[in-house]
């Protein structure tokens, strides 16, 4: 359970009945009040509409005294061994395993999403959580053994203040993500969650206050863009690790250009799922959905675009179209919902734009993309929007083809050679994730090494073991979270030379 001054649920396991009374800032050990908020934001329940708290976006005093916290904590932080500051991250995993089910809760409420995918989400942060808490003893340098006896060594040393900049969809996920790497590598962490997603995060911040790490080694600060921009822009701040949109990432790196600072960005995608000929239909079918339907499509790696060789097009083309018709809604907290809420209507209207201009444009809706009224009256103020698929006379230069919706909308277009599907595929400003179904082991290896993303998955898509790098070419991002190579943007190195000789000089 959540530590008992924080509890603030009404534990009814249906939307509608969750209130926030405590304060969403963490700051050195406890959730404090803004000191000087710049405006308050209403926090919407996604399932319902409803106002759930007022929320103060942090303003710069607010920064200041994360950052300052953070940097007196990160101090101690870093002259522990990587074998200590292991042991306290893998005691974290195991304290929020007791919470998931308290956590996903609040990860439905925040999100929307449904309880079987939170449940998900907070298992994959238990997972990051232990898994650098095994990484950080393993963090070290090279030796060089040079000629008449002199040596060399390098060191991997942290950073210092790392600032977390979370997005809405996996808002749990995403601040474990960033905040156990960081810590692993001897850095503190100021973590500002997406302003329409604030609740997971603070729960996050107490596991780790229960779990013994120092007061201030990661904080929580809230807001939306002014909040941002002031992290981003602190010269405390030695590296901001952003996921989001690409016009947020854009701006984020040019603020830490300014000031030469680290920076990780993990941004959008209108990633291609291939299904060749000789693919299993049905893992195919399974995987195309997958692909585009959890929670309720909002997912940057999602393979939106399907291609379907043409021998095979409209045997899954109708199974696909019977599958997404079955998909249904309701509330987010019953186990049998199968897609909840969109994050707001604001962005519910922003994909039911894409779909209207694709119908304008002459592409043809086979199913879906409608809005849907809910039969239970409490959720008559949430947004949700049936899952749709567009069929192939979305050409690939139409808007729908090339702009990431970011909603439960499934393109498919038939193709008729590896040639051009892998020149179509690859016909995109992004290049976040890939995939690939074929029974073909050799076809398999080539079309993966010709895939212009930086995930390609083969008879599977969205799968994320910890022990594998996730991140983007192209406009889609920089850098890598998760594996160990993800160790190597959360600490810098420094190379140390011996001399054994006397010194000759020329002067």
């Amino acid at each position: 359970n959540v530590a008992k001054p924080h509890r603030n649920l009404i534990r009814l396991l249906s939307s509608g009945n969750y209130e926030v009374t405590t304060p969403l800032n963490f700051i050195n050990g406890a959730r404090v009040d803004s000191i000087d908020p710049v405006e308050l934001i209403d926090v919407i329940e996604p399932a319902t509409g409803k106002v759930i708290c007022q929320m103060p976006e942090s303003g710069t005093s607010d920064v200041n005294e994360a950052i300052k916290s953070s940097r007196q904590a990160q101090v101690a932080w870093a002259d522990l061994s990587g074998f200590e500051r292991g042991k306290l991250l893998s005691k974290s995993a195991l304290l929020l395993k007791q919470k998931q089910e308290e956590i996903a809760r609040i990860e439905v409420y925040d999100t929307g999403k449904p309880i079987q995918e939170a449940r998900m989400d907070v298992q994959t942060a238990i997972d990051a959580l232990e898994y650098y808490g095994g990484i950080a003893s393993t963090i070290c340098g090279q030796h060089f053994n040079l000629s008449n006896g002199s040596f060399g060594y390098t060191r991997r040393e942290p950073l210092g203040v790392v600032a977390a900049i979370g997005a809405w969809n996996y808002p749990i996920q995403i601040a474990a993500w960033k905040a156990a790497p960081a810590l692993a590598g001897g850095n503190s962490v100021v973590c500002k969650p997406s302003q329409f997603t604030p609740l997971s995060a603070v729960s996050l911040a107490e596991v780790f206050t229960e779990a013994g790490f120092p007061l201030g080694l990661f904080n929580v600060v809230q807001g939306g863009a002014v909040t941002g921009n002031t992290l981003t822009g602190h010269k405390g701040v030695a590296k901001v690790t952003f996921t989001g949109s690409v016009e947020t990432g854009s701006k984020v790196m040019g603020s830490c250009a300014r000031d030469i600072r680290h920076v990780t960005l993990e941004l959008g995608g209108k990633s291609p799922l291939i299904l060749f000929n000789d693919c299993d239909i049905t893992n195919a079918i399974n995987g195309a959905l997958n692909a585009n339907f959890f929670s309720q499509g909002q997912v940057c790696s999602n393979g939106t675009r399907v291609f379907i060789h043409k021998d095979i097009y409209e045997e899954v083309v109708g199974n696909l179209v019977q599958r997404t018709q079955a998909i249904k809604h309701g509330d987010p907290h019953h186990e049998q919902t199968k897609m909840g809420a969109m994050i707001n209507p604001q962005h519910a209207d922003k994909v039911m734009g894409f779909i209207e201009r694709a119908r304008q444009e002459g592409a043809e809706i086979l199913c879906g993309g409608e809005l849907v009224k809910m039969e239970d009256p409490v959720l008559h103020g949430g947004s949700y929007i049936s899952p749709c698929i567009i069929s192939e006379y979305c050409f690939d230069e139409m808007e729908i083809s090339r702009e990431e919706t970011f909603g439960p909308v499934m393109n498919v277009y038939s193709f008729q050679s590896e040639e051009e599907v892998v020149r179509r595929a690859n016909h995109s400003k992004y290049g976040l994730a890939s995939g690939v179904f074929t029974n073909d082991l050799k076809r398999a290896h080539r079309v993966a090494a010709k895939m212009e993303a930086g995930s390609c998955y083969v008879n599977n898509y969205n799968i994320f073991p910890m022990e594998m790098p996730f991140g983007g070419f192209k406009q889609s991002g920089l850098g890598r979270e998760n594996g160990t190579v993800t160790m190597d943007y959360f600490t810098q190195l420094k190379t140390v030379y011996f001399e054994m000789n006397d010194v000759d000089s020329p002067f």
